[in-house]
């Protein structure tokens, strides 16, 4: 049975990057969220983005079938995920992850503590970790990408952008509560790589 590395953290904080470097099967959770049109997605009460979607809610997000996925993965190997577009909100197909005999693949987004705890009662956590960085270098980073990739309008992401730089100590105290260690990204790296000589 392979094993999961859980990657949480604040959006633009280096999950991504730090998991390509890794070279592991990668599956992202940021792949599970609901479509643009669900009546479920929650809604931003107040401030000036009142009444758009609120993207950073976990309720935005399939959270039972982001883990049966992982669990799928673990247990057969492979699975059908699906391939999600930021930028028109909804899911545009699906790829076969398939970990051609790995014994440990990353899962990682914005939401991944949410997985911490039933991926390590089902004994298939290897590690959590929740990557973070300076605010105002997460604020730069998460601008830059979200402007290149035209994921919502500018100044949707720049009052987006503020607002989580504000909470980014509450989402990184969040993760370590639900069982994954702060780290850098080359923290990160280090420790994935001390976890794979054992």
């Amino acid at each position: 049975m392979a094993r999961v590395i859980v990657l949480a953290g604040p959006s633009g904080a280096g999950k991504s990057r730090l998991a390509r470097r890794l070279g592991l099967p990668l599956l992202r959770l940021d792949d599970f969220y609901r479509n643009g049109s669900d009546p479920a997605l929650p809604r931003i009460a107040a401030g000036p983005n009142a009444g758009l979607v609120d993207w950073d809610h976990p309720d935005s997000w399939l959270a039972e079938e982001a883990l049966a996925a992982v669990l799928g993965v673990c247990r057969e190997g492979r699975a059908q995920v699906p391939l999600y577009d930021l930028a028109h909100d909804g899911r545009c197909g699906w790829r076969q992850l398939d970990l051609g005999g790995a014994d440990l693949f990353v899962a990682e987004g914005i939401f991944a503590q949410h997985i911490v705890e039933p991926c390590r009662d089902a004994g298939v956590l290897a590690a959590a970790y929740c990557v973070t960085q300076r605010p105002l270098v997460t604020f730069g980073r998460r601008l830059v990408r979200d402007l290149r990739e035209r994921r919502k309008p500018p100044l949707v992401l720049v009052r987006r952008g503020l607002a989580l730089m504000r909470a980014q100590p509450r989402v990184v105290a969040d993760a370590a509560s639900a069982g994954c260690t702060p780290v850098t990204p080359d923290q990160g790296f280090d420790a994935v790589q001390r976890l794979r000589d054992l």
